[in-house]
């Protein structure tokens, strides 16, 4: 177990046990990355704001049933993925579209985040038109392949939890990931280990 899942570990440990500051601390440290990864998933800004906010609602109330996930992270995570799904669904039931897009209705959860490299890894300009490269090859892969990259690059998750995020079995979620990263060598112009240093900035 990393420290930080150690640390997130404890703060889950108090927050079931009522304890509002690991509750606020935990909420400071993901609300953001929660955010952005909803946002990934639907353009309906606030309807990812809401469904955020319902997760951390959900636990609070119910924290005296919950048990400590192997991974806070990726139990919220899957707890927000699940709860934008299941709003999607339901808006495209009532066909009530609310600010959202037709194929949102018509195909529910949907990865669209554009991977930019940190502008930080940028020293010289030969190193910039290879960020260039690779943010255009990340962003050349289906939908179900960028996701996986992202939340195992990205959300440090392992393959069982990105199988479960996903509703596929640790199999698939191994083998997009296979896909993704063996399109990205076979099409990657440069040096392998600035490949390797990408990918574990995004």
């Amino acid at each position: 177990m990393t420290l930080e899942h150690e640390h997130d570990a404890k703060l889950w440990d108090l927050l079931i046990s009522g304890d509002e500051k690991a509750y606020s601390d935990l909420f400071r440290k993901y609300y953001s990355p929660l955010i952005t990864y909803g946002n990934s998933l639907t353009s309906h800004r606030i309807l990812v704001a809401d469904c955020v906010q319902e997760v951390f609602l959900d636990i609070w109330v119910y924290r005296r049933k919950l048990t400590r996930p192997a991974s806070v992270k990726a139990y919220l995570l899957s707890g927000v993925r699940k709860r934008i799904a299941r709003r999607l669904e339901r808006e495209r039931i009532f066909k009530h579209p609310q600010g959202l897009e037709e194929a949102e209705l018509d195909h529910g959860l949907a990865f669209r985040l554009n991977f930019t490299v940190l502008d930080e890894l940028i020293l010289d300009e030969e190193t910039r038109q290879q960020v260039g490269q690779i943010n255009r090859l990340l962003n050349q892969l289906p939908e179900r392949q960028k996701e996986a990259l992202y939340l195992r690059y990205h959300q440090g998750l392992d393959i069982p939890q990105i199988a479960e995020m996903m509703g596929i079995n640790p199999q698939s979620a191994s083998n997009l990931l296979h896909r993704a990263i063996k399109f990205l060598r076979r099409s990657w112009v440069g040096d392998t280990a600035l490949l390797l240093l990408f990918l574990n900035s995004i």
